[in-house]
């Protein structure tokens, strides 16, 4: 993977992140904590789906390797939810 592809990995990943923090209504941090939470988003999307057998929708080939979209945005808005849950009350 290259430089390009890392950027343009890094870029679909801090969108996905940023779109689950408008959904669950909850936002903290700027471009790298989206981009984090898109990443956290795609493996907790990933493994969703693999537990509940659903297909893997809006994958994204970025050199190589699938990037799940729609699955990284379900999984953002999970992690955003219980991450919002576990500090309102602090």
């Amino acid at each position: 993977m290259g430089l390009f592809e890392l950027l343009l990995l890094l870029l679909i990943a801090g969108i996905c992140g940023s779109i689950g923090q408008s959904i669950a209504g909850y936002s903290r941090g700027g471009c790298i904590v989206s981009i984090v939470i898109g990443f956290i988003g795609a493996l907790l999307g990933s493994w969703l789906s693999a537990e509940l057998n659903l297909p893997e929708l809006l994958n994204v080939n970025i050199g190589g390797n699938p990037f799940p979209i729609l699955w990284s945005i379900i999984g953002s808005v999970i992690f955003v939810v219980i991450v919002g849950i576990l500090t309102k009350g602090k």
